[in-house]
């Protein structure tokens, strides 16, 4: 796979995933790349900084990385593209939203334990009386969340990936 910045003749600047840049060519060629934003076809490739990948420990999970750089994963069709590009000040307020929501996540994780992959164990545990309540966080496959909500376990997902301890540098 490789990403490029497209950039439109209305200057819209998105981001498109394909499986080469042969693909990216033939695509372009054919007219099948639209802009994300308006629909139009007039599509080239924009300058980009280069994508540097930090090691898995030492990700900086004060912010997560969609606060920096919305994107759109794939191509959009023209039925399903924006009227326009959203206004630098909507950009500006979801930036601060979840900037604010990542805040407090990180707060209340703060207060809470680390149990890893022990958690729909210890939130049942909790739950039945077996264990004194507290907060906790971990890991848990969608079978075993689907399973807790079931059974009335006050539990949630977090709005951010967490880094468990064990893996920060």
């Amino acid at each position: 796979m490789i990403v490029y910045d497209l950039k439109c003749a209305n200057d819209h600047v998105f981001e498109v995933w394909f499986a080469s840049s042969q693909a990216y060519e033939d695509q372009r060629a054919r007219g099948l790349i639209a802009c994300a934003f308006c629909g139009s076809t007039e599509v080239g490739k924009a300058v980009m900084a280069p994508r540097l990948n930090a090691k898995g420990n030492q990700r900086d999970v004060s912010l997560p990385a969609v606060i920096d750089a919305p994107s759109t994963p794939s191509p959009v069709s023209i039925s399903n593209a924006p009227a326009s590009a959203p206004a630098p000040a909507e950009v500006a307020k979801l930036q601060a939203v979840l900037h604010a929501l990542a805040q407090a996540q990180a707060k209340a994780l703060e207060q809470s334990t680390w149990v890893g992959r022990d958690f729909a164990d210890r939130a049942r545990a909790m739950h039945y009386g077996e264990e004194d309540h507290a907060p906790i966080h971990g890991q848990a496959d969608p079978d075993e969340a689907a399973a807790l909500v079931e059974e009335g376990v006050a539990v949630a997902p977090l709005p951010f990936p967490v880094i468990p301890p064990d893996a920060k540098n």
